[in-house]
C-alpha cells in the first residue's frame, strides 16, 4: 500500500469522494462535460487488472470535478510531491489535462458544486496543448504581503507535454530549499528555483527608478552628431539624376519607327446585333501589330536607362562622436516602497482539495493513480508498481498493431509508434509529424536521430517547394532572343 496525503486509484466507490460541478454561467450550466470511471478503450493494457481511471467524456465541452482532502495539506518546510497519470485516448489537439490544488480563502468551501475557474487555487500542474502551444503548466499563487492580493507565478520555460495515446506519468516535486523538478515518465525534464525561474518574480526589486525624477533640460543624449566642420566638396553635383539614357545604346537596324505597336484586328467583324444608334459606331478591337513580332520593335525608340556614374545625391555631413554626450538618461534609483522578501515561497498556503477544471476538444482523457504528499519514495513506488508495467504493456500492444517489417527493409522502418499507414494514412502522417514536432521542441538533435525519415521528408518537401518557387519566378519571361532584344530596346 502507498501512504500519502491524498491517494486515488479509482478502484473504489469514486462518486462518494468526487463531486461534479454544477456551477452556472449566464443562467446555463457552465460545466456540461460528463465524467465516468472506466477501463481504458485505447491500448487497454490494464483493462480488468485494476487500472480503471477517471475519464473526461465529452468533446468540445467544459468539465469540472473535485475531491476534498481528509485533512488540510500543510507544506511548511516539507517536500511537496504531486503525481498522476494521463492517457489521451483520442490524442490531444486542443485542450488541457492539468489539475489544481485548491485552497480555502475567507472561509469559502472550495469543495462544492460551485467549483469553477473562479475557485481559489494554490498550485496548477499538468499538460496543456492547443495549436503550436504545447507545455506542462506549473503555476503557483503567492500572497503579496503589501497588497494582500494573490499573484500567479508562471514557470518561465515550461517543458513539452506528451500527447500520445500511452499512459504518461507527470510528477512535480517542490523541495524546502525552493527548488523544483518536473518529471515525465520518471525522466527529469525541468528543474530550477522558485525564486529565479518564475514570472513575475516572487520578490519585487529592492530598488526602483524614481517616478518623480525628470531628465534635466540640458541633458544631451545624442551619441553622434553631424560634423559641424565638414564642408560640401565644390565638385559635388546634387542635381545629377540617378539614372540616365545609355549613351552607348543604338537603335536596332530592324526597328520600325513608323509602325504602330498595336493595330485594329483585321479579322474582327461587327456583331450582327450591334446597333450603331444605341451602341455607337463599332470599332474593331486593337491587337499587337504582327509586323512588330518579326523585328526588335516598333514605334518611337529610346535608349534604355542606366545608373548615372556621376550621381552623388544630396550631400550630408559625416557623423562624429558628440563631445557633449552624457549617455542615456535614467531616473535615479530609490528604495522600492512595495518591496518585500519571501525567502521560502515553497511554504505554500494550506490546500484543502484537488480539482480538474478543463476545456478540451478531444474526449476520453483518462486520469489515474493520483498521489499528493511529501514522499518522493512513495511516488516512485506507485510509478514502479503501477505505471511502469502498464506503460511497457501499452507499448507492446501498439507495436503489435503494426504490420511486421522485414529485417532488411530499411525504407519502411520507423522508430515512432502510431497508426498503421494502410488503415489510416492521414492519421499515420499526423501522428508522426506531431510526435516529431514535440521531439524537436524538447531536443532537436535527438528528434532527428530517432525519426530520420520524418526529418528527411520534411527537408525534401521544403527543397521541392523552393525549387518550384524559383522555377515559377524564373520561368515567366519570354525566352526568344527577339523578345529580349525588344524589351531592352524599349527600356
Amino acid at each position: 500500500s502507498v501512504e500519502g496525503h491524498f491517494v486515488e486509484d479509482f478502484e473504489g466507490e469514486w462518486k462518494e469522494r468526487w463531486l461534479l460541478s454544477s456551477a452556472r454561467k449566464d443562467a446555463e450550466f457552465q460545466f456540461s462535460g460528463k465524467w465516468n470511471v472506466e477501463d481504458p478503450t485505447i491500448l487497454p493494457a490494464g483493462k480488468g487488472y485494476g487500472h480503471r481511471g477517471l475519464v473526461l467524456k465529452t468533446p468540445a465541452a467544459h468539465h469540472a470535478i473535485s475531491a476534498k482532502f481528509d485533512e488540510t495539506l500543510e507544506n511548511i518546510d516539507k517536500t511537496l510531491v504531486i503525481q498522476y497519470e494521463t492517457k489521451m485516448q483520442e490524442g490531444l489537439e486542443c485542450g488541457g489535462a492539468y489539475l489544481k490544488l485548491l485552497s480555502e480563502r475567507d472561509g469559502e468551501d472550495v469543495y462544492s458544486k460551485e467549483f469553477s475557474d473562479k475557485t481559489p487555487y494554490t498550485i496548477m500542474f499538468g499538460p496543456d496543448r492547443c495549436g503550436s502551444t504545447n507545455k506542462i503548466h506549473f503555476i503557483f499563487r503567492h500572497l503579496n504581503p503589501k497588497t494582500k492580493e494573490y499573484e500567479e507565478k508562471h514557470l518561465v520555460s515550461p517543458p513539452v507535454a506528451r500527447t500520445d495515446t500511452l499512459s504518461n506519468l507527470y510528477t512535480l516535486i517542490v523541495r524546502p530549499d525552493n527548488t523544483y523538478e518536473i518529471l515525465v515518465n520518471r525522466d527529469s525534464v525541468s528543474s530550477g528555483d522558485l525564486l529565479k525561474d518564475f514570472t513575475p518574480p516572487v520578490n519585487p526589486p529592492a530598488e526602483i527608478h524614481d517616478p518623480e525624477d525628470t531628465k534635466p533640460e540640458d541633458w544631451v543624449d545624442e551619441a553622434r552628431i553631424a560634423d559641424p566642420e565638414a564642408k560640401k566638396p565644390e565638385d559635388w553635383d546634387e542635381t545629377a539624376p540617378a539614372r540616365i539614357p545609355d549613351p552607348e545604346a543604338r537603335m536596332p537596324e530592324d526597328w520600325l519607327l513608323d509602325a504602330a505597336e498595336v493595330v485594329k484586328d483585321p479579322e474582327a467583324q461587327k456583331p450582327e446585333d450591334w446597333d450603331d444608334e444605341e451602341d455607337g459606331e463599332w470599332e474593331a478591337p486593337m491587337v499587337s501589330n504582327p509586323e512588330c513580332e518579326k523585328v526588335s520593335g516598333c514605334g518611337p525608340w529610346s535608349a534604355p536607362m542606366i545608373i548615372n556614374p556621376d550621381y552623388k545625391g544630396p550631400w550630408t555631413a559625416p557623423s562624429i562622436d558628440n563631445p557633449a554626450y552624457k549617455g542615456e538618461w535614467e531616473a535615479r534609483m530609490i528604495p522600492n516602497p512595495d518591496f518585500y522578501e519571501d525567502k521560502h515561497p515553497s511554504n505554500f498556503d494550506r490546500m484543502n482539495a484537488i480539482g480538474f477544471e478543463l476545456w478540451t476538444m478531444q474526449s476520453d482523457i483518462l486520469f489515474d493513480d493520483l498521489y499528493i504528499g511529501h514522499s518522493e519514495e512513495e511516488a516512485k513506488k506507485i510509478a514502479d508498481t503501477n505505471w511502469k508495467p502498464k506503460h511497457e504493456a501499452e507499448k507492446q500492444l501498439e507495436a503489435a498493431a503494426r504490420p511486421p517489417i522485414p529485417e532488411d527493409d530499411d525504407i519502411h522502418k520507423d522508430q515512432a509508434l502510431g497508426p498503421v499507414f494502410l488503415n489510416d494514412p492521414l492519421g499515420f502522417l499526423r501522428h508522426h509529424l506531431s510526435a516529431f514536432a514535440d521531439g524537436v521542441l524538447q531536443d532537436p538533435l535527438q528528434a532527428i536521430l530517432e525519426a530520420p525519415l520524418v526529418a528527411a521528408g520534411l527537408l525534401g518537401t521544403l527543397t521541392l517547394f523552393l525549387v518550384a518557387l524559383l522555377a515559377i519566378s524564373g520561368g515567366s519571361g519570354d525566352d526568344s532572343d527577339a523578345a529580349r532584344a525588344k524589351e531592352a530596346a524599349k527600356s
